[in-house]
């Protein structure tokens, strides 16, 4: 396989990871994680949109490496909250704070409110040496179970209810979740543009 056709995945989250992994490794890449790179060390993470943050994490590991990599900035909005925790949902409660108790506390903070919309969304940046960055971004618009259910997907996933399919984020198998998720909409933009122009 030709060297062009390595990706970095900007990221430590095995659930993104593999997520990423599903979906482009059938394209024919070789997909590549932060844990193949472990020279790098931290990336702070200081922009204030979900876009700037994925730029930031995919150029520290262009800039070292001169390869090109990708990015995912995601997170939960949730109405009622003023769209808390936003792109502070994986440090929200600190990163620590398992999810069980971050979904507990959620779902405690949602009794007797009756406005449950929130939504995913992630931003997808790609990064190539002496390139500028491009940013994909897409949602996917749900609400706030009343209880958690479902075994797969990871974080927030037990506790997002998708009302087209009647289930929640961790009740669907990952054929489903891809093909409606912000995640999965995000990459099908980012595989569309990599046909084209890597």
């Amino acid at each position: 396989m030709s060297e062009e056709k390595v990706i970095v995945v900007a990221s430590t989250n095995e659930g993104k990871i593999r997520e990423f992994r599903q979906m482009l490794e059938p394209k024919g890449y070789t997909v590549k994680s932060l844990a193949d790179y472990p020279d790098l060390g931290d990336i702070d993470e200081t922009g204030t949109t979900f876009s700037e943050n994925a730029v930031i994490k995919a150029a520290a590991v262009t800039e070292k490496y001169g390869i090109m990599a990708v990015s995912d900035d995601s997170g939960l909005e949730i109405d009622a909250f003023g769209r808390q925790p936003g792109v502070q949902s994986a440090r929200w409660l600190g990163h620590e704070t398992p999810y069980s108790e971050k979904n507990r506390i959620i779902l405690e903070k949602m009794q007797g409110i009756e406005n449950r919309t929130c939504r995913y969304v992630c931003a997808i940046a790609i990064t190539r040496p002496d390139e500028e960055p491009v940013v994909f971004e897409d949602t996917v618009e749900c609400t706030i179970a009343y209880e958690p259910s479902g075994e797969n997907g990871f974080g927030y996933d037990p506790i997002i209810f998708y009302p087209p399919y009647h289930k929640t984020m961790a009740d669907m198998d990952k054929d489903e979740k891809n093909a409606i998720s912000h995640r999965g909409k995000a990459v099908r933009k980012l595989e569309d543009w990599l046909e084209n122009h890597a």
